[in-house]
């Protein structure tokens, strides 16, 4: 596998992730899904909050947007329960921008320097590094929306059958679904 390979694999598995965990929050009462809890973030709907925002964040970036730093203006744009199914379409659309983003880079480009806007300063990192850093992100706090589900009545997704050939009719409706490739 190649590093374009990789990335591209990881940008499709953060959609498929998301759109699993999404549709499992979905079937959460509003007090579930609403509810306190210990996590970095103290609510699931806070934490996917979180994810899109960085997401938005970053893909801007890496796409040269110029937003910057006022993509976190509202750090909950799907403030609760009634707006689940708004959180998880901008989630998707976020997701799909970022697996065409993958998708249309060369080798040559992951070398490239973007600019992202920082509270005190413009920080400059490769096209290569931020992709990396976007992948633990994601994964770190849908591990933390995960460990929550675990505490309600919603059965918490598998999110780790995505890289393995045997386990691919596992997934193949949701990468259909999605637009993504088969493999």
């Amino acid at each position: 596998m190649n590093t374009l390979a990789l990335f591209r694999g990881l940008a499709a598995n953060n959609a498929w992730s998301n759109l699993r965990l999404h549709r499992v929050c979905a079937q959460l009462s509003r007090e579930e899904y609403e509810a306190a809890r210990t996590s970095f973030f103290p609510s699931i709907p806070e934490t996917l909050n979180h994810i899109l925002t960085v997401d938005w964040y970053y893909v801007d970036a890496l796409e040269r947007g110029g937003k910057g730093r006022s993509l976190f203006a509202d750090r909950m744009p799907f403030r609760g329960f009634p707006e689940v199914a708004g959180l998880a379409a901008a989630q998707r659309a976020s997701d799909l921008r970022l697996v065409a983003f993958v998708d249309r880079l060369t080798e040559a480009d992951l070398a490239t320097k973007i600019e992202l806007e920082r509270v005190d300063h413009i920080q400059r990192e490769t096209v290569a590094d931020t992709l990396l850093h976007l992948s633990t992100h994601q994964i770190h706090h849908r591990g933390q929306v995960h460990a929550m589900l675990s505490g309600t009545s919603a059965k918490p997704p598998p999110l780790d059958e995505y890289f393995m050939s045997e386990e691919l009719p596992l997934r193949e409706a949701e990468l259909r679904e999605l637009g993504l490739p088969i493999r």
